[in-house]
């Protein structure tokens, strides 16, 4: 029986390991920025027997959610490494290295954009107050972006084979990864080929919808996004649970959009998903379509 158990032991880890080794793994990755973080880099399929080419990356946050299941709050993960695996077999999506970022304790902070909340009118301070009360302090995206610019994408260039251009450099997140993107967007319009948001947190507190936040992030972005002329966008949004929340946000976010020169179907796309709620197990099930997006042959 000892045997037996010895065995299933080792069957299982072996496939953990195969099912990982493709997954580079950099524990508590250091910045003069923000607080260390682990980061994981997912090779694709071709990488170690094509040592001549290089290579797109795509920079995902949320990083424990994305190749491993039990790490998140959910426990789910988004299964980014068989999608792009399936989808790279399938000869719909080019082949990119994946970057995933994880969080900190101060992931509110750190995916929450400054900008939109500095010189508020006296009578829009409150909402800074209620912002700072609610997450232990005021907003740390600069600074976080600062990290991935200056520290993790040189670093990502120096050790593996990277196409470092714009036309060949992504971002995607969720929730307020999704917002801390399209913040993104603005800061580095010369980094990003295309970025992907999904169900993105525009209301930034989870205790409270109130419409001015959105409001000042979604001005922010129309004045300060790129032109869509080389620039791409992918947004989308469920319906359920705190997707409920997005739509007359996203429909203005959409109009910015259109103020900027995107144009639906060419270089932006906007997604409803009826139905869908604000989990892992939700952006998994669509993940495709945004890799389709950025990637897509």
């Amino acid at each position: 029986m000892d045997k037996i158990i010895t065995v299933i032991s080792l069957f299982f880890t072996l496939m953990g390991n195969a099912q990982t080794e493709d997954i580079k793994k950099f524990p508590d990755f250091k910045s003069k920025y923000v607080d260390p973080r682990n980061v994981d880099i997912w090779l694709p399929p071709s990488y170690e027997t094509s040592p001549n080419k290089k290579y797109p990356v795509l920079y995902m946050h949320d990083g424990q959610s994305l190749f491993e299941p039990g790490r998140s709050l959910s426990g789910e993960e988004w299964e980014v490494d068989e999608m792009m695996t399936k989808l790279i077999k399938e000869n719909k999506i080019q082949e990119a290295i994946v970057v995933g970022i994880w969080n900190t304790p101060k992931r509110f902070r750190e995916y929450q954009p400054n900008k939109p909340f500095e010189n508020l009118a006296i009578e829009n301070k409150y909402l800074r107050e209620i912002l700072d009360e609610e997450y232990n302090g005021g907003p740390l995206a600069d600074d976080y972006l600062k990290f991935i610019f200056e520290e993790l994408k040189p670093f990502v260039d120096s050790n593996f084979r990277t196409l470092k251009n714009k036309k060949n450099t992504f971002m995607m997140g969720s929730s307020m990864g999704g917002l801390i993107t399209i913040y993104a967007e603005t800061q580095y319009p010369e980094v990003f080929g295309a970025v992907a948001c999904l169900s993105t947190h525009f209301p930034v507190s989870l205790k409270q919808n109130i419409p001015e936040i959105p409001s000042l992030i979604i001005n922010y972005l129309k004045l300060n996004l790129p032109e869509g002329k080389n620039n791409r966008i992918y947004f989308d949004y469920g319906t359920k649970t705190l997707d409920s929340w997005y739509e007359p946000y996203q429909k203005k976010m959409d109009e910015a959009m259109k103020s900027k020169g995107y144009i639906q179907g060419k270089n932006w796309e906007t997604r409803k998903f009826e139905g869908e709620e604000h989990t892992e197990a939700a952006w998994r099930k669509r993940l495709d379509v945004p890799l389709l997006f950025l990637l897509g042959k």
